[in-house]
């Protein structure tokens, strides 16, 4: 499928909200909300953990096979998908323990990842200014 720059841009940012709520104590006892420990961040420290995520997620987005994707719906994907191109883009310059980690732990990215793609717009039913 082909992703827009901002569906790319809101899965990497889902997927960044997703570690940072891991690693945040407050969010992980439920003490603050993720959108808000988020937002308390400052924007170097977003670009870091945007930045290197990047690397991991982008790659493997671009890679997924080609879908049609209803207006309205999200682009699904099962693991075994996901898990393929990982795997491909991940190379063999790992051991097997750590290969199989590796994947496993990208394919939980990609997947939260796409789970903040927002829904697919429908380009016919845009609306368009008059004055334009």
């Amino acid at each position: 499928m082909r992703f827009t720059e901002h569906e790319l841009t809101a899965a990497l940012t889902g997927a960044a909200k997703t570690v940072f709520a891991a690693q945040d104590k407050d969010v992980r006892r439920g003490r603050r909300d993720v959108d808000e420990a988020w937002q308390a961040l400052t924007t170097l420290q977003r670009f870091r953990l945007l930045d290197a995520l990047g690397d991991q997620v982008l790659p493997v987005l671009v890679g997924l096979p080609d879908v049609d994707v209803e207006p309205g719906t999200r682009p699904a994907y099962t693991d075994e998908e996901v898990t393929r191109v990982v795997e491909e883009r991940l190379g063999d310059s790992v051991g097997r323990v750590r290969r199989a980690l590796l994947v496993k732990g990208r394919v939980a990215l990609v997947q939260a990842a796409l789970a903040a793609v927002p829904p697919r717009q429908d380009p016919d039913a845009l609306i368009v200014p008059d004055h334009l």
